[in-house]
Parts: C-alpha cells; structure tokens; sequence
C-alpha cells in the first residue's frame, strides 16, 4: 500500500475502505481512466462509511493538497470535462442510510450513497416516489444525480432535482461538515445554496446528505405515442403545450430512435398521463384525437407495455451505444426542437423546457449542431465520449457571461482547488 492510501487507511479502518490503484478491478481502473487528463493515475479509492469519516478524508486531502474525484458509484464519472491531477478517488458509495421518512410530510433523508433504484424501493412501500428519472437508476446514486443535476422525462409534470431539493448535507474542502436547507416543505433557508451544489459536479463540495420532497403513487398511468412527418408532430407538440392537458413526461423523439424502438416512422410525441384512470384515460384520447387530425400515426400504452416502453426509451439514450458514441445534453427553445431533431439521428427532447440529449458518432456532427442550438438561444454540452474526444473539443461550450463569477465562487469554496478540478465550465 502506498503512502497515501496508508494515510487514509488510518482513518478510514474498515477492510477494503481503500483500496490502492493497483487493487482495483480492471473495470473501475477504465471507468476512471475515462475521467482524468493526465496518464498517472490516482493513488487510490477510498470508501468513508459516515459523514465523519468523509469529513476527516477530506480534510487530510486539503492538508497535504491532494486533489480529490469525488464519486459515488461512479455511472456518471465520464460526464463532464477531464479531471487534472487527481491524488485520489472519494467514493460515497457505503454512505447509503435512510436517515429519515416522515411520509405524512412526504419527505425524505438519505446518505448520498444510496442507489436511486433503493431509494424508489422503499418509497414505494408507502405509495411514494422520488419524481426524478435520471440516467442509469440502478446504479446511479442520489449524491451523484445531484451532483449532476440529473433528470429526465419527469421535470414535464415535476421540475428539476433543484426543484425537488429541500436541504443538503455537505463537506467543504477543509473537511468542515455543512448544511442548507431542512427536512421541511416550507423550510427555504439556504435554498440558493442547494442550486448551486446542484449540477455543480463535485466542484464545490462533496454531498453527504440529500432531503427530497416525494410524491404520492398515482393510480393509473397510460401512454400516447404520436408518429409522422415532422411538421405534424411540431403542431401536435405546440397544440399539447398549450392545452390544458397535464402529462407527467412528454417528449419528441428523432426519426432513427423512433424506428429504433419499433414505434413506426417519421419523428414523434411521447406523452404520459397518470392520474386517476378516469382522467388517464380522457387525456389519453384527447392527445390521440389531437394526432389523428394532423394525419398522425397514433397508439395508447398501458400497463406492462408502457413500463417495458419507457424503459426500452431510457436504455437506448443512455446505455446502449458503442464505444465511439459522443452523448450530449442540449437546451433549446422549445420551438426549435423539431428543427434540432431533423438533423441528427438519435435524439429526445422535453417539449416544455426544451431540454433533452443527442447521439453523434462524429466529432464534426457536434460542432455543427453545437453552433444551431446556439443560433436558437440554447447551448449544448458533451457528457460522455472517448477520452480524445474531450482533449480536443470544448466539452462545455459556454458562450455567456458568468465565468468569472463561477471562478470566483470556486474560490470561495475551494480555494486550493482539491475538488473536481477542471471538471466544470472552463476549467474550474
């Protein structure tokens, strides 16, 4: 064991809370090689079991300028721009308690180690849910999709993880423990200081903690999938917009995917609606009413079918391609979004908020549709790609004004620069 990891073993004394570089299995050797700039490799990974232990891991890193890649159970490590230097890996993967359910109150407390997929498992035992549906939910860890700011399909009906967030626990770079927000609804203090640790990739600090509102179980739930040519299914898109229909996701997806998944041909609207079934089932109709006076191709799901539906949808964006897929996420105005989708072959995007993700192969694709969703007020960002992709292109492709004030709040928090460094916007 070398140097560092016997430093941190001294803390963290359980077996196999550190393992060395050497140790590690092959997979999470690649899965963090993908992560980091520079050719040597951490030292080691360390897996702190309680908030105590993190804060004393990390304040040991700031005592001897380690750089730290903090983690949970690492589905996400490849998202974002290339760590520099890192001494050594912080894995929050065996902080996984509940803390706290108070389900009259419909909120919930749990370590940031815990699996989404666990987390749904329990709430669901009282008829609740997380109203999130990030990348990867079997793997993926609260404190990661915070970190990450992850979430899909649901922000139609539920918003973002900002909006769901009502306090976080944290460790700041000298190892002091931190919180804001409560375990209330109505508790807003320090609610600014939850947005900023959200989506901010371990930057700032490394989340121990997470309060989440939930949300009861609906009783019914039902799909429409509208198909065909692009100018139809924008007027559908527009029409649902501005309805008074309340799906709980609702996207457009490119021509290639919608073939993908044996839904027919052309672009098209997925729409889901839960509620009771009375209402499930009026909605439902009413969109389908909606397509087929455009000239669409349209189909209601329901039960195992939806389930297996989204599923299959959630697979293909995330989990499914090669080696050399480039995965971005985009935001555009909503009404751009079928213009963005006709030029690409994998692609979804939220109708509401305009906010979705892309599958390139070439590195040129990425550029040219970089500088469209530009041309509508948007952005695009590259989450997951080969390791050369990220050395040559600018993986965040920010054009605003805020940079100096995200350096500065680095600053603030981190002023050595041990946390996450150089995996956000502009290097930081």
């Amino acid at each position: 064991m070398n140097s560092i990891a016997s430093s941190l073993a001294s803390i963290v004394s359980e077996e196999k809370a550190v393992l060395s570089w050497e140790n590690l299995k092959l997979s999470q050797q690649q899965c963090i090689q993908q992560t980091i700039s520079s050719l040597s490799p951490p030292s080691c990974i360390v897996y702190p079991r309680s908030q105590e232990q993190l804060a004393a891991v990390i304040a040991e890193a700031n005592r001897n300028n380690w750089r730290v890649l903090p983690c949970g159970s690492g589905s996400k490590l490849g998202w974002g721009g290339l760590a520099k230097g890192v001494d050594i890996v912080v894995s929050t993967e065996h902080m996984n308690q509940l803390i706290e359910h108070a389900v009259g109150d419909l909120t919930v407390t749990v370590e940031a180690g815990m699996k989404f997929a666990h987390l749904q498992a329990i709430l669901a035992e009282s008829r609740q849910f997380l109203a999130l549906d990030p990348a990867l939910p079997n793997s993926a860890t609260i404190g990661g999709i915070v970190a990450t700011a992850d979430t899909g399909s649901l922000r139609q009906r539920y918003g973002s993880v900002r909006d769901q967030l009502l306090g976080i626990t944290f460790v700041r770079a000298d190892g002091q423990i931190a919180k804001a927000g409560g375990r209330v609804v109505k508790n807003v203090a320090g609610y600014d200081l939850m947005k900023l640790f959200t989506g901010s990739y371990g930057t700032l600090g490394i989340i121990s903690q997470v309060t989440f509102r939930v949300y009861p179980l609906q009783e019914t739930s039902a799909t429409v999938v509208l198909t065909g040519t692009a100018e139809a299914v924008s007027q559908a898109a527009a029409t649902l917009r501005g309805s008074a229909l309340t799906p709980t996701q609702a996207d457009l997806l490119s021509n290639k995917l919608v073939s993908h998944l044996d839904l027919g041909t052309g672009l098209g609207l997925i729409a889901r609606f839960q509620s009771i079934s009375e209402s499930v089932k009026e909605q439902s109709n009413r969109l389908l009413q909606v397509g087929q006076q455009l000239g669409l191709n349209g189909a209601i799901y329901a039960a195992g079918d939806e389930a297996n539906l989204w599923q299959r949808l959630q697979q293909r964006m995330y989990s499914s391609g090669t080696e050399s897929d480039i995965t971005c996420k985009i935001g555009v105005l909503p009404t751009a979004a079928v213009d963005i989708l006709t030029q690409v072959e994998i692609g979804l995007i939220h109708i509401s908020s305009g906010l979705g993700f892309l599958q390139f192969q070439e590195q040129n694709q990425v550029l040219a549709v970089r500088e469209l969703c530009q041309s509508h007020r948007g952005f695009l960002t590259i989450l997951e790609a080969q390791i050369t992709v990220k050395q040559k292109l600018d993986v965040w492709g920010y054009t605003g004004n805020g940079l100096s004030v995200m350096r500065r709040i680095k600053e603030q928090f981190d002023g050595k620069n041990i946390l996450s460094p150089g995996r956000f916007v502009g290097g930081i």
